[in-house]
């Protein structure tokens, strides 16, 4: 073996421990989870490969290899989101080999990250949403306690355009039947006052009546309640051991319902507040008075629901007009 040849071996081997180091960092010092860990690690053996074929350690990489690196992973049909934490990893790593003084500077300071590919929001259609709850109407005709308590989720959810944590965090005494408004807790622990309408009314009605007194109980509605238990809980929605019904319970409910819906994208509560708000801009809604209903902060956050509202268009402009 040439020395250049170990030489070129003991800088390999260097550059794996410095990897190696990092990723203690990362799992030891900042708390990252085992598959982040790992997700860091593969981008960062890719750019030592790829440092390595133009004979340099990735220690010594320069700002454009780093930007030849990213560039070579858009050629190579990597999605945007991929590459935006390539990027990222790659600002990480400069910033905590600079740290240390691995190097003089941190040179992935001016690496400018893609912004992912924005995407436009799951919208179920009015027709799959009267489906979608006549079935868990059919379903709560039973008497069951967790049908009557999903179909008061679900007719919420969509009634008033509820993030599923705003929907998870509700107490009886946050529901106004009478007004017909429910009184939320949203990012920023602001809250604000959103209305239903009386589909959800009366399913909510249901259940404080004959659900949830089961559900508090631990009964179902072919058993004698058990008048053994001390105390009742507050949570509006309650899941198993009279507990507040957690935000994973409802994003499987939600999951399971839209299964065997047709449409792309995720399939969780959120599914429910992009058509709520679409469907009332559809409806003629004011903007404005959508940003309020979905308690955002900026105008701009609620105009991807237009755009929505104008993809649906062209849509069905581009399937029913003749000379489309």
């Amino acid at each position: 073996m040439s020395s250049l040849s170990g030489h070129a071996d003991a800088e390999r081997h260097d550059t794996s421990d410095t990897i190696t180091d990092f990723i203690v960092h990362l799992t030891d010092e900042r708390g990252l989870s085992a598959n982040t860990a790992r997700a860091y690690r593969i981008d960062l053996e890719s750019l030592r490969s790829f440092a390595e074929r133009a004979d340099l350690v990735i220690e010594h990489v320069t700002l454009e290899l780093l930007r030849d690196w990213l560039w070579s992973a858009s050629q190579g049909g990597l999605a945007r989101a991929t590459i935006a934490r390539r990027s990222a990893t790659a600002r990480s790593f400069t910033a905590w080999l600079a740290r240390t003084g691995r190097t003089e500077s941190d040179i992935g300071l001016r690496l400018r990250s893609p912004k992912p590919a924005g995407t436009l929001p799951r919208v179920v259609n009015r027709t799959q949403m009267e489906d979608l709850l006549f079935h868990l109407q059919l379903e709560a005709a039973t008497g069951e306690p967790v049908p009557v308590r999903d179909l008061a989720i679900i007719e919420l959810l969509y009634a008033s355009a509820l993030r599923v944590s705003e929907l998870t965090g509700l107490d009886v005494t946050d529901v106004d039947l009478d007004r017909l408004t429910v009184r939320v807790t949203g990012k920023g622990a602001k809250e604000r006052v959103v209305p239903f309408g009386v589909p959800a009314q009366s399913a909510i009605v249901d259940y404080l009546r004959y659900a949830r007194p089961l559900l508090v109980r631990g009964g179902t509605s072919g058993e004698a309640a058990s008048a053994s238990s001390v105390g009742t809980p507050t949570a509006l929605f309650l899941g198993s051991r009279r507990s507040r019904l957690g935000v994973r319970s409802v994003y499987r409910l939600v999951a399971g319902l839209l299964a065997g819906v047709p449409g792309s994208g995720p399939a969780g509560p959120h599914a429910l507040r992009h058509s709520a708000a679409t469907h009332l801009l559809d409806g003629g809604a004011d903007l404005r008075a959508v940003q309020e209903l979905l308690g955002h902060a900026s105008l701009g956050t609620t105009q991807i629901y237009t755009h929505v509202s104008t993809e649906r268009v062209k849509e069905s402009y581009r399937m029913a007009h003749p000379r489309a």
